[in-house]
């Protein structure tokens, strides 16, 4: 059952399976689109039949307007946005939270699992990690992977132009967690491909 989740922090919608296994899962979104882009809608669906209460939500930036990409020095409010998403999770289930998100969504997601503060969550998934800008491989966006301390899974196509899956493993060392890589073959950064690796997601993102 899918619900209009809005406090005033949060806005999203909420998936409450038929028979709840008591965990929840909260996903966001890529840089350019909104808790309404279709991997986000098609992956929350699935988990939801699996039994996890899903929360798929737009980032703060969102929630000021309705397109455009988000402004880097805005960035640590998304992140805030991040942990009120999780907060609002811990109210309505008891068991183990996973966060994450699609590409931008899920670097902020791991950033604030990074930073003091943290996240109440168990583990991490992470769909099209940009690993750096297309065209850009020097430009890398893992300074702060020494700091994340939380279990990450990495669902990333084959294609994608922000890194391949053999780039983004050479970096995987740096992180001091398990880590783990679902390759989604073909796939690009849209990820059109990752709701036929529902389930593998599932038996691997709580490792």
């Amino acid at each position: 059952m899918e619900e209009r989740f809005e406090s005033p922090e949060v806005l999203g919608i909420l998936h409450r399976p038929a028979q709840p296994n008591g965990h929840g899962i909260v996903l966001t979104h890529g840089a350019g689109s909104n808790k309404d882009a279709p991997v986000m809608v098609k992956l929350t669906r699935a988990f939801e039949e699996m039994g996890y209460t899903v929360l798929r939500y737009d980032l703060p930036f969102r929630r000021l307007r309705a397109s455009g990409s988000p402004n880097p020095s805005n960035a640590a409010r998304d992140r805030e946005g991040v942990r009120q998403a999780v907060a609002a999770m811990r109210t309505i289930v008891a068991g183990s939270i996973v966060a994450g998100g699609h590409s931008y969504g899920g670097r902020q997601t791991a950033m604030a699992a990074a930073e003091e503060a943290g996240l109440d969550v168990a583990s991490l998934v992470l769909f099209s990690y940009p690993l750096h800008p297309p065209g850009q491989p020097a430009k890398l966006r893992t300074d702060y992977f020494p700091n994340l301390h939380k279990p990450v899974l990495f669902v990333h196509g084959t294609k994608d132009p922000f890194g391949t899956p053999d780039e983004l493993r050479a970096h995987l060392p740096l992180i001091p967690a398990p880590t783990q890589i679902i390759e989604i073959p073909g796939g690009g950064h849209d990820l059109k491909r990752a709701p036929e690796s529902a389930q593998q997601i599932v038996e691997r993102m709580l490792f």
